[in-house]
Formats: C-alpha cells, structure tokens, sequence
C-alpha cells in the first residue's frame, strides 16, 4: 500500500484528491491549517484507509518542520507528495495591490511548496523512489492583468517543477506539474475575500471544471505504469480557449 500525503486537503482539489485515493487503496497523509476540517476529513476516510493528519500553514518553515517530526516511524516513507496548497488573494493592478495579498501568496504558493518537498524529498532520494505533483495553474502560461503576482507565483511553481525534475529523475523519483484551468472551488470566494455574489460570476455562462475532474488527474498520473513520467499537464474546462478567454453562453 502505497503512502500519499496531501497539502491543502480540507477543500477543494486536495480534498476530492484525499477522498479518490482513499477509495484507491492508499494510505494518506493529510495536511492542512483548519484543524476542525482536518480533523472532521480525518475521521470520514478513516473508514476506508489508514489516514495521519498534520495541522499547520505551509507559509511557516517552522511549523511545517515542527509538523513532520511527529510523523510516527511507519508514516516516514511517503511515495507520492501532492503540492496542493496555494491560494489567489485580490484582483487589482500592481500599482494598487496590497502587499500583505503578495505575501500571502507567495509564501503560499512558492515558498510553501518548497518548505514541504524539502522534508519529503530526503527520504525519496533514499529510496531511489518516489513521485511530486506540484499544482501549479494556467496562469502560469499566459499573464493577465490584475493578477500579475499571482500569476507570477504560479509560473515559480512550473520552473520548480522543471528544477526538481532535473535534480531528481537520477533517483528514480518523477515530477509532474499540473496546470488547472477555471475549477469552481473556493478559489474564487478567496481570492474576492468573501464576496460571494463577485465569486459567482467567474462562473457564470459555462461549465467549470469540478475539483473532482483535476483529482481523477492527479489518479491517472500517479498511477501510471513505472515507466512513464507524465511532466506537464493543462487542463481546461471545454467553454475556456487559454487562461484569459471563457466562452460564455448565457
């Protein structure tokens, strides 16, 4: 039984994520910063695998490296690292942004990403085995405006990716960068910091892509035959040509 661990796994992708591979067989590592979400996901899919969970914010070095020194001895070796976490805060020119949103998301999504591969990848490279999804995004293909610096975080997480993959295919360890299109998840009333009625209009006149499409992704990677490293994958809903342009119907 294969061992994954899971960043950002009380919502959205992570959380359809944890609950597809629970119905796979794998053994899970759960990690996030709600501990009463954690802890509710924790006890659903303990019924169908063995599930530890780690409460902390992967902006923080010190509380992600607190975290993994509790992992008991039998959940050390972990096989599959999924980079999940990440967030969108604000949707304004740079001129205007507010610097707490750039740090918020490049702690996030950079400097997070890196403060979890680096406590996992040791033991990978010890093992000569292993396999990183990192979540990256379409933004990371094409910037837009009011969205530069998110946008910029997101194109950190594909040269990461590539760097990674560099640096680690010599131990047998695979990389896989992912990069969702419009996904109808919590992103949005994040990123608009509550404002419902502003969140819904992202979505309006088409369909989205379900957090539950980008896990049956992150399935099919993982699982692929030893032989093949699946490196880079878009993925949009069908309404949506590139990261700037959805076609609406209504």
């Amino acid at each position: 039984m294969r061992t994954a661990l899971i960043t950002g796994a009380t919502s959205g992708i992570g959380k359809a994520t944890a609950k597809l591979l629970a119905a796979q067989n794998y053994r899970l590592i759960l990690c996030g910063r709600r501990k009463e979400a954690l802890e509710e996901l924790t006890t659903e899919l303990s019924n169908y695998t063995e599930v530890f969970s780690l409460n902390f914010d992967v902006r923080s070095n010190a509380e992600v490296s607190d975290a993994f020194k509790t992992l008991p001895k039998e959940w050390q070796e972990i096989d599959v690292l999924i980079n999940n976490a990440g967030n969108a805060h604000g949707l304004e020119p740079m001129s205007e942004g507010n610097v707490e949103d750039w740090d918020t998301m490049i702690d996030g999504n950079v400097k997070g990403l890196l403060y979890v591969s680096k406590e996992v990848m040791p033991q990978m490279k010890r093992r000569n085995s292993g396999h990183i999804v990192n979540i990256s995004s379409v933004a990371a293909l094409q910037t837009y405006a009011n969205g530069v610096v998110y946008c910029a975080s997101k194109k950190a997480v594909d040269v990461i990716s590539e760097g990674m993959r560099l640096e680690l295919t010599e131990f047998n360890i695979k990389v896989s960068n992912v990069q969702p299109g419009a996904v109808e998840t919590e992103f949005s009333n994040i990123r608009f910091k509550g404002d419902e009625e502003r969140a819904a209009k992202v979505y309006d006149g088409y369909e989205a892509l379900k957090a539950e499409d980008i896990a049956d992704l992150i399935a099919y990677i993982i699982n692929a035959p030893k032989h093949v490293s699946i490196a880079n994958v878009s993925i949009f809903p069908t309404a949506q040509a590139e990261p700037r342009t959805i076609y609406r119907r209504t």
